[in-house]
């Protein structure tokens, strides 16, 4: 699945390699919020929904009107309360429909505007944590063109952990291999400039990491080497002159045009 939806999102989001980060993580919230929108009005009672919310209406309004009467403001408030807990079981529903798609989208997205490439003389970190944490009698890295070893390996015992430093000698995609117990396994680095998919990390077989590290396919179950992690620095999205990560000016932008479309779409949340 991980691979069918990989090469989805590189065909969907081609047309935003061009563009400004900002723009294509508007372009993609705007998309969100109508997918969002349609889904919660599909999925939800808009007219219990709605019902709700007007009581809830009525009962801070009813705090307002008799503000000096005590018993009236209990009683609105625990009808606030009762009706909150109402609205709160009639949204559940969709917004469970919605929590894996999200989900998915949010970690496609991560390894395309969350790490910068890397660039020609940068230096980096080749991480390999190694199956039963035991050093193996043959371990070594292979940079491989493009990439050269900059300092020996150095073994983390107390991790099982095996650190080589490299640096980068000509911008393209590359490939780095580790070389443990007579298999080798390799690993992506990115150092090109723009939007472009990079992920820090091969996964283990597991199945939780492979939905947290979606883009690169697993190592085998049997691998002397667990994980392999490379250090890729941040990319930081400016907004309105602020630089913030990526997922922060999503959510912005996907509150702001689900708050503005929610009424032309005629959807109750």
């Amino acid at each position: 699945m991980n691979r069918w939806l990989t090469g989805a999102f590189d065909l969907l989001l081609l047309p935003l390699r061009g563009l400004p980060p900002v723009v294509g993580i508007a372009i993609l919230s705007l998309g969100t919020s109508v997918g969002m929108l349609l889904v919660f009005k599909a999925t939800s009672n808009q007219d219990r929904l709605a019902r709700a919310k007007q009581l809830l209406h009525a009962g801070v309004y009813e705090i307002r009107l008799f503000r000096d009467d005590a018993r009236a403001i209990v009683r609105a408030q625990l009808d606030i309360l009762k009706q909150s807990l109402r609205y709160f079981g009639l949204s559940l529903p969709p917004l469970l429909w919605m929590l894996i798609p999200f989900f998915l989208l949010v970690a496609q997205l991560q390894f395309r505007y969350a790490y910068a490439g890397l660039e020609p003389g940068q230096q980096t970190i080749v991480k390999a944590q190694l199956a039963g944490n035991r050093l193996p009698e043959a371990l070594s890295l292979d940079p491989g063109p493009g990439i050269a070893q900059d300092a020996p390996l150095l073994w983390i015992p107390t991790t099982g952990e095996a650190n080589w430093r490299i640096v980068v000698t000509e911008p393209g995609s590359h490939a780095v291999r580790v070389e443990a117990g007579g298999q080798a396994y390799e690993k992506g680095i990115d150092a090109t400039g723009g939007i472009a998919r990079r992920s820090p990390v091969r996964p283990s077989a597991s199945l939780l990491e492979q939905l947290v590290y979606p883009v690169e396919e697993p190592l085998p179950g049997a691998a002397a080497v667990r994980r392999i992690t490379v250090e890729y620095p941040e990319f930081r999205v400016s907004l309105l002159g602020w630089e913030m990560h990526w997922l922060v000016a999503f959510l912005i932008f996907t509150f702001g045009f689900t708050l503005i479309l929610r009424k032309p779409m005629k959807v109750t949340i």
